[in-house]
């Protein structure tokens, strides 16, 4: 998916300007990238399995360590430093954990090579709590290793090879010889890791004895390559295999490893071939493997049980839908192998219960909101703890209902966003909370009475730190445009005067169910647009037509036509709030990011009548230059909708440019390829249009690194103001 990263992940600069109004301060860069401004959060809460205990990373930044800790529920005071990253001969501070099924020996991660999104290789060791000993797993760096059930065995990837530690032994076993530039095996391949969001392809039996993975033919994906110009004499050429829509995915098989005999078996879909496996998991069952299967239009999932020991598949159940089928990960099974499943098959997305065999129980949960997360199920209370919009589609809220559908109770408000992490058996719950005025809040509960027990966190000194700025609010709103209400915030200068007349900088994003209008803390992109506002700007951000959380049908309208309703959207309000009289219609400018960077393209071309300025950041600028899951999903494939690609490209807008516009992009994005920036300023040339553009080396789809963000928040601020 293509997503606006959010900058609160990256360090940035803000140029500074002195305000009118003598006492107001401008954000002060080297505080900004000394993370000043970032709230205090929990990282990475694990359950304890007996659910008397939870687990947390923390982080000394004095002395540059962190530990694993765990935590009491009931007794504030009972807390025990697991293990701290002191304990390492390198003294590295460790970025994740894994404990084992019995919770006797944790793999800890160490020294991450970032290599796409989600992908990375790392240094790992295990420490044996029993003995109180640390070990690494191997002295290179790997993929994705994972305990087997019993605890005695680790498998994981190297070199795009399947691997198993035993730890008794000391011994390694190579399951897989064919991994190389065109196979695969056990993670998966860049377009799946990006689009279906997960990069281990492997999973362990509940016995310990099989592994099941997904073996990757990439031999007529196309290659894609890109230029690396580091600091050598001559750059290099980066090669990798990218499947641009139309073009050929990956082949998969699913195969399973008995590590007993040592043979495998490829699982057979009988008269099926399925074009792709978004998911697969030992799960429903002692010998139950749990496998999604897509179609290529992605309109049909289905969802299988192949049985270990009768070496049988079973079909549970199938979704179809006349656009597409969202990828979750909201399938739960309960007693008797009984499961939940969310369906958009209402026309919202809800909780559904089934038996063993695929056979629909009831729907749980109904109405003209949305499930957003699916938490926890007591088996005792016969409870479904979740996640919804129910109260707002910019706010979340907390709910417990009955599996039978009924007994709904609210366990947190719908004011603001509301998150859950439950304990094991359900008797607790860490509730973080917070809003645009209100950073993260973390509160301790009792389930069964909903009663708080403590405030484990909270982030009252970053609201202090903040308060001499004296940012406005986001103002949230609705606004009625070409027949929807859509939502909307604006946040006007500090000292806000009525009388006078202000430029709009409008932001968005605006790709298939995203979501930008929400009460929640923003990030330090939020703290920007506030600090703008403060130097003379009205910003807004609205969320049109294809966004999420309102329902399928307002999600699927934009299908076939990516960014032309969306456009017509965000044209329509910036003509609305032009009409403001505080709103000056021949200052209104838009920028964004990704998704958002080619919207900000296409309005601008296509409402040259109402934008007079543009920021794109790493745009798509052609459908056609995208992968293949993510644009036909919502496109079909080229071949199968042409004028869907076309008559929605900038590229073919290029002479209609009349407003300032700048245009950025990495030259080693991965993921949006700097091609698309290439061909639309190709366009513009010969269009005869003039422009400002800018390419950072070898910086990828975040445009991150060294100075690289300052630098880049600096072009874009300098821009406005010299613009807008």
């Amino acid at each position: 998916m293509i997503l606006y990263l959010r900058i609160s992940s990256f360090c940035f600069i803000l140029l500074f300007f002195n305000l009118i109004g003598a006492q107001d301060l401008s954000l002060d860069l080297g505080e900004l990238i000394e993370g000043k401004y970032d709230p205090n959060r929990l990282e990475a809460i694990r359950s304890m399995r007996n659910g008397e205990y939870y687990t947390v990373l923390e982080e000394d930044k004095t002395l540059n360590t962190n530990s694993l800790v765990s935590y009491a529920y009931s007794n504030t005071l009972e807390r025990k430093v697991i293990i701290d990253s002191n304990r390492f001969p390198e003294k590295n501070k460790f970025s994740g954990y894994i404990f084992s099924n019995d919770e006797q020996k944790i793999l800890l991660e160490t020294l991450i090579d970032n290599i796409y999104r989600r992908s990375k290789q790392a240094i790992y060791w295990i420490y044996d709590i029993k003995t109180n000993s640390l070990e690494k797993l191997l002295d290179q760096k790997v993929q994705e290793p994972l305990f087997s059930p019993d605890g005695l065995k680790v498998a994981y990837v190297y070199r795009r090879n399947l691997f198993i530690k035993n730890l008794e032994l000391d011994i390694v076993k190579q399951i897989t010889y064919d991994g190389d530039y065109q196979t695969i095996n056990g993670i998966t391949d860049w377009v799946y890791e990006e689009e279906f969001g997960f990069v281990r392809a492997f999973d362990w039996s509940q016995d310990s004895n099989q592994i099941v993975y997904m073996r990757f033919d990439e031999s007529n994906v196309p290659i894609f390559s890109m230029d690396v110009y580091g600091n050598q004499t001559y750059p290099f050429p980066y090669m990798f295999r990218y499947p641009k829509a139309g073009e050929e995915n990956s082949k998969i098989e699913l195969i399973i490893y008995n590590t007993s005999s040592q043979t495998k078996e490829t699982i057979d879909f009988e008269n099926e071939t399925p074009y792709y496996i978004p998911r697969i998991q030992f799960i429903g069952g002692r010998h139950s493997l749990i496998i999604q299967t897509l179609n290529r239009h992605q309109n049909k999932l289905k969802l299988w049980r192949w049985n270990t020991k009768k070496k049988n598949l079973q079909l549970l159940l199938t979704e179809i839908d006349e656009a597409y089928v969202s990828i979750n990960d909201d399938l739960k099974f309960i007693e008797d192998d009984r499961f939940l499943w969310t369906s958009e098959k209402d026309g919202y997305k809800h909780i559904y219960h089934f038996d063993k065999d695929g056979k629909l129980i009831n729907q749980v949960t109904q109405g003209d909101w949305e499930v957003t997360t699916i938490y926890n199920y007591n088996p005792k209370s016969k409870e479904i703890y979740f996640q919804s919009v129910e109260g707002s589609s910019i706010e979340r809220g907390i709910y417990a209902i009955d599996i039978s559908g009924r007994g709904k109770r609210k366990l947190q408000p719908t004011r603001g966003f509301n998150g859950a992490t439950f304990s094991t058996n359900n008797s607790y719950y860490i509730h973080s909370y917070s809003d645009e005025l209100t950073p993260p809040i973390y509160t301790l509960y009792e389930t069964r009475k909903n009663r708080p027990i403590r405030q484990l966190m909270n982030n009252k000194s970053l609201i202090e730190k903040l308060e001499s700025y004296n940012f406005s609010e986001k103002e949230f709103s609705t606004i009625q445009i070409n027949g929807s209400e859509l939502n909307m915030w604006m946040i006007k200068p500090a000292d806000f005067d009525a009388n006078k007349k202000y430029p709009l900088l409008m932001f968005q994003y605006s790709g298939p169910g995203s979501q930008q209008v929400s009460n929640r803390w923003g990030d330090s992109r939020t703290l920007w647009h506030k600090d703008l506002a403060n130097q003379g700007f009205i910003i807004a951000c609205v969320d049109g037509t294809g966004t999420g959380f309102k329902g399928s049908k307002f999600k699927k309208s934009t299908y076939l036509n990516l960014v032309k309703y969306e456009s017509l959207d965000q044209i329509a309000a910036a003509k609305t709030l032009g009409e403001l009289p505080y709103v000056d219609h021949n200052r209104i400018g838009i920028w964004g990011w990704s998704f958002g960077g080619h919207m900000a393209t296409h309005c601008l071309l296509t409402g040259n009548d109402i934008f007079s300025f543009a920021i794109a950041v790493a745009p798509v600028t052609n459908w056609r230059f995208y992968d293949t899951i993510y644009t036909e999903r919502f496109m079909r494939t080229p071949q199968e909708n042409p004028e869907g690609y076309d008559l929605n490209s900038p590229i073919n807008y290029a002479d209609q440019l009349k407003g300032d516009f700048l245009i950025i992009h990495g030259s080693g994005d991965d993921n949006v390829h700097v091609q698309n920036t290439m061909r639309m300023v190709e366009a513009l040339i010969q269009a005869d249009k003039q422009f400002e553009w800018m390419i950072y080396p070898d910086k990828n789809h975040g445009i991150s690194g060294g100075n690289t963000r300052k630098h880049l928040y600096t072009k874009m601020t300098n821009f406005i103001f010299k613009n807008l």
